[in-house]
């Protein structure tokens, strides 16, 4: 037996073993210390022909599920090894082998994933500086597959990795060897494996005719290697992966990992939380499947303008037909889920409980139809048409399934009296044998005189006769004793022995014939597979266009008009999150205008807790909302596509790779300067805070120059900033503007208004704003002499910055480098060679204004 074990570990070096022996799974060596610790079980040890016991741990059979499921999300991978034939039947040792391997990205158990996202499984292939990558999420069969060749090629890989948010990963050697790679994995939970490279390569992809292309190409390699993954895992694919074909990664807007994580499009940035998040805002989906959508419209907005607008026609004419669309709405709330339906049958791991879900889908649709016809919309008729009312599944599985089947489908009760003649006849030999022991317990009572006899079973034993100790003088003769309990004796009968028989027989013809026949009709649903995943896409797109409909009129959203142009024009824009949680009306809405001509750059100016962040963060979720097809808080927006949003908002030390607050600052600016385009919208939220303030100053005012310039970004743009300095740049360059968040006082309290106004603000506020914090009042009090006294000080003084002659082409000018390093040595020479003892006022003020002549020179 530990020589089985051994040889199924050999196999699977990288999975914890489950070894099936009798009611336990077991866990020997290595494996049992690991489960042992993780799991907090008793460790203990079995002789295996070493000198020394192996080590093991085991769990219950019945409760290995919840066990398995805890390594399996802390990143294990667990492969179960069952009997795979009868100990009756077995000549010598019982045959055992893995029949399921799971791991963090292949787990089917529904309630072991949650049903509002998708559990996604990558594979990257590297080659040089490109990359294949294909996603999976096997338990809807979703299958996404791409490449990536241009461009900064790594940061594109990291966003839509970003963007899938994997479970686990596979790769080739190279990816796991790079930089990328071990930044990757300290930044993220992610459970990788390097596969071997036969695995991508051009015999692995001719292995599987899904894959759709002519030539080896990346995505293909990625697409291959993924395929194999999950058959060495399923020990199938499933059967609804048809034709696979790359995705363009320009179809969508791009959204890197910083924009997603500042605008807190699906958690919170403070506990990772669902709850307060974009999405959780606006999903209004009555399904799992719809929620799921919903979270992957949201992931990547589009940038074609029909097909949003084709989402917008769809949403205004459910608008506007309220009765009918409550009707679709409550026939869609409490649908099960069929596209992860669809993804069990697909993997033949649907079980009969299943089967009576996927009627209460099927009787759903006939209705559903009926509603739809209601509606006048190409979108919605389009989806209507593609429902299909699969009556002839539906009749079949109410006809041959019971209400309440058991989970097992190997245990009977699951096939409906009726639909099977042979199955009929079993039932009843059961049910007239269980019967006739009912009889047989009475008639013994009557002629033994025992009133407390019972006749019981027990799978050791069978059917047995119990008589308690104090009526052993009673027994009759013919009883045959089989056990000896401490109160009672249990007999058996020749009569009794050659009913058992009957009746077990009949159970146990009855529980097989149920199961062939429970599998016959699970193949016959997997003949309607295409029609079901049809059908579950066809009902998410309607659940999540009825929610937005329902979102725009609950919380009096608008429509927005798309252009091509790249003007974003908003009258009284709201923060979707924030808005909801505040009483109705307490939202102070804004007006919002940026273009590509005297309005580029927004510089916007207040104190801390003014709302600064928040009306940024607002410009940037209307813009994504209206990309998505949906309307938007506002009255009326007009919004320029945008082809990326950037964020860079707040920081913190980047310990694990030895980078400062400042230096992960100066690397996201760096990625948008280096990536963002004139179609782009940049947030950008205190640039240049983590240096000094001449520093900072000098790197923001660059900054801001740099995307304003048509030669470079041209961009549209948020600017925060305290550094009050930078509002000059509106009297100087064209494009920039200044706006500020008005403030009041009241008793001698800041009162902010959360209003945007035009102009820049008169002052921070910073000490009331400690003040409103609870800081001590002899630290308020102290910092307003030191605020005075500096005031004071500078009082008249203002920074002035010339314009850049010439824009910066990437080349030091070293003959001017060297003429003002040489300037500068003449005024340093002359400055020791003067002798302070023996020079009059009159010469020395004659001195000073040759070195200022000669400093302003360099200059």
């Amino acid at each position: 037996m530990m020589q089985q074990y051994v040889a199924e570990k050999k196999k699977r070096p990288d999975c914890l073993i489950f070894f099936r022996l009798g009611d336990f799974y077991e866990l020997f060596f290595d494996d049992a210390v690991l489960a042992a610790k993780e799991l907090e079980l008793a460790l203990t040890g079995r002789e295996c022909g070493l000198e020394e016991r192996a080590p093991m741990a085991g769990v219950p059979h019945h409760a290995a599920d919840n066990y398995i499921l805890r390594l399996v999300n802390r990143g294990y991978k667990v492969a179960i090894v069952e009997q795979v034939e009868d100990p009756q039947e077995a000549q010598g040792l019982v045959k055992r082998e893995v029949v399921k391997v799971i791991t963090p990205g292949t787990v089917t158990d529904q309630t072991a994933i949650d049903e509002q996202k998708y559990l996604f499984l990558a594979s990257i292939y590297q080659k040089g500086l490109y990359y294949g990558l294909a996603v999976c999420d096997i338990t809807s069969g979703l299958f996404e597959t791409t490449e990536i060749t241009y461009g900064a090629t790594t940061l594109k890989l990291l966003d839509e990795l970003s963007r899938f948010q994997p479970s686990e990963i596979i790769c080739n050697q190279e990816f796991a060897d790079s930089k990328a790679c071990h930044d990757l994995l300290q930044r993220e939970t992610i459970t990788l494996s390097v596969q071997p490279d036969t695995d991508f390569d051009h015999d692995s992809v001719a292995k599987f005719p899904v894959i759709e292309t002519e030539d080896y190409t990346l995505w293909s390699a990625a697409t291959a290697a993924l395929l194999n993954y999950i058959e060495s895992t399923q020990f199938t694919l499933p059967d609804d992966l048809k034709t696979i074909k790359p995705y363009q990664q320009d179809a969508f807007m791009i959204l890197d990992q910083n924009a997603r994580r500042n605008l807190e499009l699906t958690e919170t940035l403070r506990d990772r939380q669902r709850k307060g998040s974009l999405l959780w805002a606006i999903d209004r989906t009555k399904t799992s499947m719809g929620a799921r959508l919903l979270r992957y419209w949201l992931e990547q907005p589009l940038l074609d303008i029909k097909t949003i607008v084709r989402r917008q026609d769809a949403i205004s004419t459910l608008l506007e037909n309220f009765i009918f669309r409550q009707e679709l709405i409550e026939q869609l709330t409490g649908i099960y889920d069929l596209e992860r339906l669809s993804g069990r049958i697909a993997l033949g791991q649907i079980n009969a409980r299943d089967l009576v879900s996927l009627i209460t889908v099927l009787e759903k649709i006939k209705p559903i139809k009926e509603i739809l016809d209601n509606f006048d919309d190409p979108y919605i008729n389009s989806l209507n048409e593609q429902l299909q009312d699969l009556s002839e599944l539906m009749e079949l599985l109410k006809s041959a399934i019971v209400d309440e089947p058991p989970i097992s489908i190997k245990e009977g009760n699951i096939i409906r009296t009726g639909f099977n003649s042979e199955i009929d006849n079993y039932r009843d030999a059961t049910q007239n044998g269980k019967q006739w022991i009912l009889n047989l317990e009475s008639q013994e009572r009557e002629r033994t005189g025992i009133k407390s006899l019972k006749i019981g079973y027990n799978r050791v034993f069978g059917y047995y006769i119990d008589v308690r100790k104090t009526n052993l003088d009673a027994v009759p003769q013919e009883y045959i004793r089989r056990q000896t309990l401490t109160n009672s004796e249990r007999y058996i009968t020749e009569e009794l022995k050659n009913m058992e028989d009957k009746i077990l027989g009949a159970e146990q013809k009855l529980i097989s014939l149920e199961y062939e026949i429970f599998l016959e009709i699970r193949s016959k649903t997997i003949d309607y597979l295409p029609e079901l995943k049809a059908n579950a896409d066809v009902l998410s797109q309607i659940d999540v266009l009825s929610g937005l409909a329902e979102l725009a009129e609950k919380n009096n959203y608008c429509r927005p008009l798309l252009t091509k142009d790249l003007k974003i024009e908003i009258s009284n824009g709201r923060h979707p999150v924030v808005e909801q949680t505040l009483d109705y009306g307490q939202f102070v809405p804004n007006d919002a205008y940026l273009d590509h001509v005297d309005n580029k750059v927004m510089i916007l100016t207040g104190p801390n807790m003014s709302g600064k962040s928040t009306f940024m963060r607002q410009i940037a979720l209307i813009v994504l909302l209206a990309q998505i097809g949906s309307y938007v808080p506002a009255d009326s927006a007009e919004i320029g596509i945008a082809d990326r949003i950037f964020t860079r908002v707040g920081a913190a030390d980047d310990l694990a790779g030895g980078q400062s607050t400042f230096m992960v600052e100066m690397n996201e600016v760096s990625q948008i300067m280096r990536n963002a385009t004139s179609r782009s919208l940049l947030i950008l939220d205190e640039i240049g805070r983590g240096t000094s303030t001449y520093d900072g100053l000098s790197i923001a005012w660059s900054v801001i120059e740099h995307i304003v310039d048509p030669e470079y970004i041209n961009a549209r743009t948020l600017f925060a900033t305290h550094y009050h300095e930078l509002t000059d740049l509106a009297e100087s360059t064209q494009g920039v503007f200044n706006c500020h968040i008005s403030t009041t006082e009241q008793d001698g309290k800041i009162v902010f208004l959360h209003q945007i106004e035009e102009g820049c603000a008169g002052q921070s506020y910073g000490i009331e704003v400690a003040e409103l914090a609870g800081v001590p009042d002899s630290v308020v009090h102290r910092a307003r002499e030191i605020l005075f006294q500096l005031e004071r000080d500078n009082q008249g003084r203002r920074l002035t910055v010339k314009k850049s002659a010439r824009p910066f082409d990437g080349q030091v000018d070293l003959f001017s480098a060297a003429q003002s390093f040489n300037q500068t040595n003449k005024v340093i020479d002359k400055l020791k060679n003067i002798d302070m003892d023996y020079i009059s006022p009159v010469d020395a003020r004659k001195i000073l204004e040759e070195l200022i002549a000669e400093a302003k020179g360099k200059l």
